[in-house]
């Protein structure tokens, strides 16, 4: 596992290089690094501005990467005209690299310092929105009721996780706390945060996933009523339609 002297020669690298570059016209550190805290594990964030072809730099700087640091895998993620691309460094060190025209080099969240260049006042990315959630979380309670009624057990697990997921987001939003990625979940009140454990799988049977079902209805019906009371009400009494406990005197 890689140290944090390790991370710190990687990122003096990668500003060496950026202030050498004659395509680039700026960089900004986001995440953690961007606003100080961080800690131990936390990965190198860095935005680049660039004035010529995106994937003619990106492909550059991969090239470097490669030679320099042993890149070991890169994906990449489109973001408007932008491409982030994700490497995977030895020893387990990540580094998020984001190649952004000059128009685009900007905040898009509340973690961002410039380094140098001039960064643009841009729209910060949008929450997800509730209603969005609200769907997902009936869509995919119905299917994780069908596929225990199928008998196709992984497959109801991976919907009875991924409605915990859609109501810690929900959850995130309502509450004005990080939201992607599980980010803010940490932050969440007790009597939010508590009863997410009753939602895990812990055994892959008919009555271990009925009873995580079960759970996670309870869940999401709690938290619509928090933060959809409207939505509460029409979709309540259908959620409890796939609940065990309806039966239960």
């Amino acid at each position: 596992m890689f140290t944090p002297p390790d991370r710190d020669r990687l990122r003096a690298a990668l500003l060496a290089r950026a202030g050498a570059d004659p395509a680039v016209t700026g960089a900004a550190w986001t995440g953690s690094q961007a606003t100080g805290g961080g800690d131990r594990w936390s990965d190198t964030d860095l935005v680049l501005s660039v004035r010529d072809d995106v994937a003619t730099v990106t492909d550059n700087w991969t090239q470097w990467l490669e030679t320099e640091f042993g890149v070991r895998h890169h994906w990449d993620l489109a973001v408007g005209a932008s491409v982030v691309r994700v490497f995977l460094l030895p020893g387990w060190l990540e580094v998020d690299l984001t190649f952004a025209p000059e128009a685009e080099f900007g905040a898009r969240g509340h973690r961002w310092q410039t380094i140098f260049g001039q960064a643009r006042t841009l729209d910060r990315w949008p929450d997800p929105e509730p209603a969005h959630l609200t769907g997902l979380l009936w869509h995919h309670a119905l299917h994780a009721w069908v596929s225990l009624e199928r008998g196709r057990w992984w497959q109801a697990e991976h919907w009875i996780s991924a409605m915990r997921d859609h109501v810690i987001t929900l959850a995130c939003v309502r509450l004005g706390l990080p939201s992607a990625y599980a980010k803010g979940a940490h932050l969440l009140p007790p009597e939010l945060n508590e009863p997410l454990a009753a939602t895990l799988v812990r055994e892959l049977s008919e009555a271990g996933l009925r009873r995580a079902l079960d759970a996670a209805l309870a869940l999401v019906t709690d938290e619509l009523t928090r933060s959809d009371p409207d939505a509460a009400r029409r979709l309540g009494p259908m959620l409890a339609e796939l609940s065990g406990r309806r039966n239960c005197p």
